[in-house]
């Protein structure tokens, strides 16, 4: 059930600009929603709309978080409402423990 994620797929972008121009970019990967996820807090559930570029129900998994090259970059598919972010950025808050 937990396994490290290898292949490419979609990622929220999570970290500041304000850190500087870095090769690299804090992402959650994306995968395909499964219903075994709704229990689990890593996993934020996604529904597919015409903003986010999305084609099926998916889930960010917070715990996937990592560090990309900008060169491993293929496109931009959309952006996520405020609320989606807020969710993943609660959800690695809860896995690392802060108090934000």
């Amino acid at each position: 059930m937990f396994r490290e994620i290898k292949k490419t797929r979609p990622a929220v972008i999570v970290n500041s600009d304000y850190i500087g121009k870095l090769p690299l970019k804090l992402v959650v990967p994306i995968t395909n929603w499964q219903s075994s996820f709704s229990s689990n807090l890593c996993h934020i559930y996604l529904t597919p709309t015409s903003d986010n570029g999305l084609s099926k129900l998916s889930s960010a998994d917070a715990l996937q978080l990592r560090s990309v090259d900008l060169e491993r970059f293929i496109r931009k598919l959309g952006f996520l409402s405020t609320s989606e972010l807020e969710e993943i950025i609660t959800a690695i808050a809860i896995i690392i423990e802060s108090d934000r």
